[in-house]
């Protein structure tokens, strides 16, 4: 883009990264009126670590923010998810509801991105590439942020950027959240994804696969991990396969995930062509910040949402519905308190972001961080394997419930346990 003059690097918000968070944080601001500068360190296309697999809740994100999830413009359409484990194989179509869309979508993320991040550009947001922000600019009087340092183009050259507000978008190292002192939480739990791509026969495939018991066979002895296995086809000639793998366990720590990926995908079928001859991209691995695993999500003129406030789903890893969705509610909350006449007035709606965020997710992610510490259990989670995959009504609940996938009022009564559940659990 052209570089705006230095007089015009200011703005009534500053995003700080144009993930899904920040590109969607970015958008609603813009629609809104908002003069808003959206700061990304890298240039776009640019490549993430995802299974790129997208499930109903983040699709229905894509549709709000008009982007054309035609499969002309490129998206791979899915029908549900295959569940594979403890000898069964099971095919769970997403469930039918008036909240979100029957289908899920497949796109990588080199290109999703760059489109999400075009779309807030097109509502208006200013966006600058190869914008690496360093340092927050606080006011010596009051504590708050009020900008940021950064090193922009090629060279380098250093310029301020000024906004009353900063949005912190950019992922789990989340460097402007740090230096205002906002630290993970270590009794959050933590997840680490790797994954690489091959050229395979499989990429056509119209569900996104789950394998449920991740086995390390490379010992004396096999040994069940504590995570799950993905197969997505990505209709362009290629699958993401990759693992995904909690914390919660000893083997978290002792081993290299990157090994496991080779040796699991070396046990599948060999005509499905998952061999180191037909890797198109080195394995690559990215952590999954869990369960609102960075607190405050507001503080001192500073929200957090996506990866930099953990709100990874802990039952699925997914991330980019909840990175989007917290971008969504960050911006109204934003645009809310625009729109009020005093400085404590406009605090009042902001301190209101974090109890948004709470009553929206709280319980359910409760519910998650119990669940993550069961099946960190190698006993549980083969018992889980073994007994549930055998009841396909249990597996419908599994998924809805896995999958956040539930209608708020009315739907059926697996949706008013899930969501009498989350209603009920603390909202940590």
């Amino acid at each position: 883009m052209t570089e705006q003059p230095l007089s015009e690097h200011s703005a009534d918000v500053i995003v700080v990264g144009a993930g899904p968070a920040g590109s969607t944080t970015a958008y609603y601001l813009a629609k809104a009126g908002l003069d808003v500068l959206l700061l990304e360190k890298t240039a776009f296309p640019r490549e993430k670590v995802c299974g790129d697999g997208l499930t109903p809740r983040a699709t229905k994100q894509l549709v709000s923010m008009g982007i054309d999830i035609s499969e002309e413009a490129g998206w791979l359409r899915n029908k549900g998810l295959r569940i594979i484990g403890g000898g069964v194989r099971l095919e769970l179509d997403w469930p039918e509801l008036a909240s979100y869309p029957d289908y899920g979508l497949v796109r990588k993320r080199d290109d999703f991105d760059e489109q999400l991040a075009r779309q807030a550009q097109k509502a208006g947001a200013r966006l600058y590439e190869r914008c690496n922000v360093g340092a927050p600019i606080i006011d010596d009087r009051t504590g708050r942020i009020t900008g940021v340092h950064a090193k922009l183009g090629e060279e380098k050259r250093e310029v301020t950027f000024h906004a009353p507000l900063v949005v912190a978008a950019d992922g789990n190292s989340t460097r402007i959240s740090l230096a205002m002192g906002l630290h993970r939480r270590e009794d959050r739990p933590m997840g680490v994804a790797v994954r690489t791509y091959f050229t395979s026969p499989r990429h056509d495939d119209d569900y996104l696969e789950s394998w449920l018991e991740l086995w390390d066979r490379r010992g004396p002895q096999d040994r069940l991990l504590p995570g799950y296995g993905w197969v997505f086809g990505m209709g362009d000639g290629t699958s993401n396969v990759g693992l995904g793998i909690l914390n919660s366990s000893k083997a978290f720590r002792e081993l290299d995930w990157r090994e496991v990926l080779k040796a699991w995908c070396a046990s599948m079928p060999e005509d499905w062509g998952f061999t180191p001859d037909n890797m198109t991209t080195p394995i690559r691995g990215a952590a999954l910040p869990m369960a609102f695993n960075r607190q405050p999500h507001y503080t001192k003129g500073l929200l957090l949402v996506g990866d930099a406030g953990g709100l990874v789903n802990p039952f699925n890893g997914e991330g980019i519905a909840y990175a989007m969705e917290s971008g969504q509610i960050a911006a109204d909350v934003i645009v809310q308190a625009h729109a009020r006449t005093t400085p404590a007035q406009r605090e009042l709606a902001l301190r209101n972001y974090p109890q948004i965020l709470k009553d929206t997710y709280g319980g359910y992610y409760t519910l998650g961080r119990a669940f993550v510490k069961l099946i960190g259990n190698p006993k549980v989670m083969k018992i889980a394997t073994q007994r549930g995959l055998t009841h396909p009504m249990l597996m419908k609940f599994t998924l809805k419930m896995l999958a956040n996938l539930t209608d708020p009022t009315g739907g059926d009564a697996m949706d008013r346990i899930i969501n009498g559940l989350s209603k009920v659990a603390p909202k940590a």
